[in-house]
């Protein structure tokens, strides 16, 4: 049986006593044990303010993360945050609005109008199609939807509003609307499935840390066309074709907030085979939503803590010295910081508050290398040792002028590396999906650690490929010629 639970930020002002379902405080949502031990939950959220690394955006992150059903999700939460990605979507409604605006007999002239969308259900019975179909593709408790006509109506804006918005006369209706979605099943879309087998691989040649080198790049090109697949790079400023092709490859440093999100998410919406998918992206850009996630699947990591403002007695506490903090969504070392002392961790953790509300703080464990296990459709095919850079703590050491420099690597036959790091690092990055990650792995003589999971691993000729050669770079292309066959 699915046990639900209404979240929003102040119990105190809930005035829908009518409801019957457990009103719970985001404070306690986030940090009582309570509701991390629930399994088979589905959470409604409420919270005011859902944008990236607020409150309410965490809401849904570590709702995921416990495997509880969320609404909305965190991908529908950045979907919705950028109108280049959904803008996308409601073009498709284009029919459905008209249809909607002459039912209402509203059907030429220069105007503005305003919807407002409960759980699928709006108080304007000419609405009623248009909105169950808004719902459907942009899944949020509360939406507004602002439309404009010149020679036709069309959507200019859709965003979710909070519900101490909602006016007199509407908070009738919304107890209604809420109630029977209450009632009703979790619902998801339905995919399109697409054609020929064309591949773009999209890249930054600026990057100064690209996931693969130009030489990597034009093996994954060779590969690709020794099975039959038409593989070429792309950048930014090729989003328009992206409709062109059956695949996309991403090979640029993936981030939310980002066009590398964009591209993924504009792949997936055309049926198009994706690595890294947004999914992917999301789960493993955000190291709180990742540490949440191991930890609720039993996997082996450094002690760990998620804190807020309030939180930092209790996580000194609790971790104690030296301690590494994180920003949710850090890569290559950068947005990693070591502190030695109480007035370095609140110096770091005030500094980091500024532009996320939650941080992790995980112990440090001193290695001379960490292991990097790279996993594709969850089989394991490649094992690295990255090195610290030396007399640093980290792998890569980034100067103040932008300038970096990286400890020497070195890579391993699968079959020859730990058994126990390669066991959990596949398990890890299943967690995720069947995509390709690398999966950051710690061994010292307490034990076998993850430290995180990256969905866009560096796959470099001269590095990763050591020991495995042009062969690593055929399996990756092997891999999408299997998902496009699946496609078909």
């Amino acid at each position: 049986m699915v046990t639900q639970i209404i979240v929003v930020e102040d119990v105190k002002r809930w005035t829908y006593s009518e409801i019957e379902c457990p009103v719970v405080d985001i404070d306690e949502y986030l940090t009582s044990a309570e509701y991390f031990a629930l399994k088979n939950v589905q959470v409604i959220n409420l919270c005011k303010d859902y944008r990236y690394s607020r409150v309410g955006y965490y809401c849904s992150l570590l709702a995921e993360a416990r495997r509880h059903r969320v609404i909305p999700s965190v991908k529908s939460m950045l979907d919705l945050s950028d109108k280049a990605l959904y803008s996308l979507d409601a073009v498709i409604l284009d029919e459905d609005v008209e249809k909607a605006f002459k039912k209402q007999h509203v059907t030429q002239g220069v105007g503005e109008f305003e919807l407002r969308v409960m759980f699928g259900a709006c108080q304007d019975a000419a609405f009623n199609g248009l909105a169950r179909k808004l719902f459907e593709i942009f899944p949020y408790p509360l939406l507004q939807i602002n439309f404009k006509s010149l020679d036709k109506w069309r959507i200019t804006t859709i965003r979710p509003f909070a519900l101490h918005k909602l006016k007199a006369e509407e908070k009738a209706y919304f107890s209604a609307a809420l109630s029977a979605y209450l009632s009703k099943r979790w619902r998801t879309r339905k995919q399109k499935l697409p054609g020929r087998y064309d591949l773009a691989i999209l890249h930054d040649p600026k990057d100064p840390l690209p996931p693969s080198n130009p030489r990597a790049l034009k093996a994954f090109i060779k590969a690709a066309r020794k099975l039959g697949i038409n593989a070429e790079l792309i950048e930014r400023k090729d989003y328009a074709r992206l409709a062109e092709y059956d695949a996309l490859f991403i090979r640029d440093t993936t981030r939310i907030s980002h066009y590398t999100y964009r591209f993924a998410k504009r792949a997936e919406s055309e049926g198009m085979v994706v690595i890294d998918d947004p999914s992917s992206i999301l789960r493993c850009t955000n190291k709180v939503y990742l540490a949440e996630l191991l930890r609720a699947n039993h996997i082996a990591t450094p002690k760990s803590a998620i804190l807020g403002r309030r939180d930092l007695e209790a996580t000194e506490r609790s971790i104690g010295y030296p301690m590494v903090l994180k920003v949710p969504d850090s890569a290559f070392s950068q947005g990693v910081f070591k502190a030695e002392s109480r007035d370095e961790f609140h110096a770091i953790a005030e500094r980091l508050f500024e532009s996320s509300e939650l941080i992790l703080a995980q112990e440090y464990l001193y290695t001379e290398y960490d292991w990097r296990i790279g996993v594709l459709n969850r089989k394991p095919i490649f094992a690295c040792q990255y090195f610290m850079y030396r007399k640093h703590w980290q792998i890569v050491k980034h100067g103040s002028s932008g300038a970096f420099q990286e400890g020497d690597a070195k890579t391993w036959a699968v079959a020859e590396a730990p058994r126990a790091v390669v066991e959990i690092a596949v398990k890890a990055a299943g967690l995720i999906g069947d995509g390709l990650y690398g999966v950051d792995v710690k061994q010292s003589d307490r034990g076998v650690y993850v430290i995180e999971v990256n969905d866009n691993p560096n796959l470099d000729m001269g590095v990763e490929d050591r020991y495995l050669g042009e062969e690593l770079f055929n399996l990756v292309m092997a891999d999408f010629l299997r998902r496009l066959d699946g496609k078909k």
